[in-house]
């Protein structure tokens, strides 16, 4: 089977001349040359002013903050089989009404697609010429033109369908104050602008935030479980924490199909740049990039799949050049790598802050 060479799949036209903003200019050879400007910093200060951390896990919160250091962005994580938010660093940026979720869009339509029967992990897709490509090698080189043959196979209705069922356009949160909606179409945007096709591989005209991502990653981590992510406020809030399911996905069946695309992407493809940091333990995941309106944005959502339990974190950045999805990766890896350090991946540790640990302080990084 032929498929592209290990690394990151050529950007498609479109990301680069229907976003943001351009100027232009000829080089020696001849060749027109578009040069897309940023308005937006990718690095920012005091962005951890006015977050509510009395009951995150302060182990895990420590990590992010020394992992993202001056970006301008943020990092969720979350307990997967209860949807906890244990550390949500930038809240006001956490808590927005998101951005275009750019490849991070995949994981969706991709269960969809498998869902539907239209695909399967090993399935062929033409991608022009002689190329062909399946899953797995889609996921980990994030494709675009294997998505939008994807989309267009399985319709606008059914790509919504799930999307809708996946959480996507309504909020993650349980109670969450100053949580806001991601938006998604209620209906195909116009084909100028890609129409379905450009929905399903950059999440054109979608709107999502790192809250929606992260239910999402969660079920896919933990089985097909939709939690209510839940925020605690304080040691309290911890000690009478209670689960609540938002509703069971039926995608248990396909989560392996879907899987070994996301191991892929950080063993060999676009998201390799966790590896840089942290290798100790398997890592599955996503990225994304795109730009809109002079900012560009950078994603990663992944789990951490250990014997002890898993935990689920997404990295969302917002600015210029140096934003895009490999640099959120490379975040990611520097905060497994900070947890790691600090026994977080030891048997009776991972995830189970108790509310008079909190209390104490006990579990601070040093």
């Amino acid at each position: 089977m032929k498929t592209l060479a290990r690394g990151r799949a050529p950007r498609s036209s479109y990301a680069s001349t229907h976003s943001g903003t351009h100027s232009s200019a000829y080089s020696a050879s001849g060749r027109h040359h578009y040069y897309e400007r940023f308005h937006t910093s990718s690095f920012a200060t005091d962005i951890t002013e006015g977050d509510v951390t009395a009951g995150e896990d302060p182990v895990v919160r420590q990590a992010a903050i020394d992992a993202l250091g001056n970006m301008n962005g943020t990092v969720v994580a979350i307990e997967p089989t209860s949807g906890r938010i244990l550390a949500m660093v930038n809240q006001k940026l956490a808590l927005s009404s998101g951005a275009q979720p750019c490849s991070t869009i995949k994981l969706s339509v991709a269960l969809a697609a498998l869902s539907e029967g239209v695909i399967d992990e090993q399935t062929e897709v033409a991608l022009g010429g002689r190329s062909r490509m399946n899953l797995t090698e889609a996921l980990a080189h994030s494709n675009n033109a294997y998505f939008e043959a994807v989309g267009r196979k399985l319709g606008f209705e059914k790509v919504q369908y799930y999307a809708h069922q996946f959480g996507l356009g309504e909020l993650a949160g349980y109670h969450i104050p100053d949580e806001q909606l991601g938006t998604y179409p209620e209906a195909e945007i116009p084909a100028k602008l890609g129409g379905v096709s450009k929905m399903c591989s950059f999440g054109e005209g979608i709107s999502m935030t790192p809250l929606q991502l992260g239910a999402l990653v969660t079920a896919i981590s933990n089985g097909g479980t939709l939690y209510y992510l839940q925020h605690p406020t304080g040691p309290e809030a911890v000690a009478n924490f209670q689960p609540r399911v938002k509703r069971h996905l039926d995608i248990e069946p396909v989560i392996p199909e879907l899987s070994d695309g996301m191991a892929g992407a950080v063993n060999y493809g676009t998201a390799r740049s966790v590896r840089l940091n942290f290798n100790a333990e398997s890592i599955l995941g996503k990225t994304g990039t795109c730009s809109h309106a002079g900012t560009r944005f950078g994603w990663f959502a992944s789990y951490a799949n250990t014997d002890i339990g898993r935990i689920v974190t997404v990295v969302f950045l917002q600015g210029g050049r140096p934003t895009f999805g490999p640099k959120a990766a490379e975040i990611a890896g520097r905060m497994y790598r900070n947890l790691y350090d600090h026994n977080f991946f030891v048997a009776g540790t991972a995830g189970t802050t108790s509310a008079p640990d909190l209390q104490n302080g006990s579990r601070t990084l040093q």
